[in-house]
């Protein structure tokens, strides 16, 4: 008491004055105005990946593009781990002050809640997404030279070969059609974890895993390069750009797996720093530049959503994994 006292005499008039003059805003205005000059300085992409995924890729384009938009660096930062749970949970303990993004990607915001007894966050509660890059499907990949030609080949030997065969995968969007797969063609397959999708690919050349599921936007280099070859793609149908790569679901019918890329904030940043940050994504992913890119390069549908139309459809997505992850029978850890 005596020292609280103390503290109060030590005050000067001017402090008191000025605390006096705060206190006549309300709130709202005060934090309007303390968010007036956002971005002051550097922003960091908080990506919960290793480098080279699609998620990394697209986090840089438009992190340029809102760089070069507000004159402040947007920083990447690849924090990998626990199938992007690490990243995330850093971004939660991060200040709600508009300067620390995070990549939300299917893996982190629709799949771990249902793959996850206590992944640590609840993406709804903890998180808003601020814009959506695009959304995508994947391909399923053998190296170049396998011996598997097409997915009847794929299927008819492993339905000879039981547990012979092994897929990688470093995300949900690789693992949770894998499993599908397999339980709708009723085979018997292994799965192999991997930290980063730099570690799967080197084990697909070497031939300790012979496929795996990689998004289109990752997995576009190495089929451009002749590396890999796919057998089919998750898409509800081909697509444009790989004509001729089947679709999943002409084999299997209603087999589609897609997932979305995304730009989230902590719940508590301030409501005006969400709404610039969701006109800056939205401008730069219908730039022309960019969009053509986005479309053309890395297959994604990209989307001009507002803050709702973003909440709704992370939402949307959640409910969507939740049935994947039911079908395959994967049981949360």
């Amino acid at each position: 008491m005596q020292r609280m006292l103390t503290f109060r005499r030590s005050l000067s008039r001017r402090t008191l004055l000025a605390a006096s003059a705060l206190a006549a805003f309300p709130a709202p205005v005060l934090r309007a105005r303390a968010d007036a000059n956002w971005p002051s300085k550097a922003v960091h992409i908080v990506v919960p990946f290793a480098p080279g995924g699609s998620g990394d890729i697209t986090a840089r384009l438009v992190g340029k593009y809102m760089e070069d938009k507000t004159g402040q660096p947007f920083v990447v930062e690849n924090k990998a781990g626990a199938n992007g749970i690490v990243g995330v949970l850093s971004v939660k303990s991060s200040a709600p002050d508009g300067y620390t993004l995070m990549l939300a990607t299917t893996s982190t915001n629709a799949a771990n809640v249902h793959m996850y007894k206590s992944p640590g966050y609840d993406p709804e509660k903890d998180f808003q997404v601020v814009g959506v890059i695009g959304s995508s499907g994947a391909f399923l990949v053998v190296p170049a030279d396998s011996q598997f030609k097409s997915m009847a080949d794929l299927v008819a030997y492993a339905r000879a070969n039981p547990g012979k065969l092994n897929y990688g995968y470093f995300n949900a969007s690789s693992q949770v059609p894998s499993a599908v797969l397999g339980e709708k063609a009723r085979l018997d397959w292994q799965g192999i974890a991997y930290k980063a999708i730099g570690n799967a690919w080197s084990d697909l050349y070497a031939g300790a895993i012979q496929f795996m599921f990689v998004d289109l936007t990752a997995a576009r280099g190495q089929v451009v390069a002749g590396k890999v070859r796919p057998l089919a793609i998750s898409l509800p149908e081909r697509s444009p750009l790989y004509p001729d790569v089947p679709a999943l679901s002409e084999s299997y019918p209603g087999f589609v797996s897609t997932g979305f890329l995304a730009i989230a904030v902590p719940k508590a940043v301030p409501d005006d720093i969400k709404q610039r940050l969701n006109a800056l994504i939205n401008e730069a992913t219908s730039s022309p530049a960019i969009n053509k890119r986005l479309v053309e390069e890395f297959a994604l549908t990209a989307r001009t959503l507002d803050l709702a139309q973003c909440a709704q459809q992370d939402r949307e997505e959640r409910a969507k994994w939740a049935d994947y992850v039911r079908i395959a029978r994967i049981e949360p850890q």
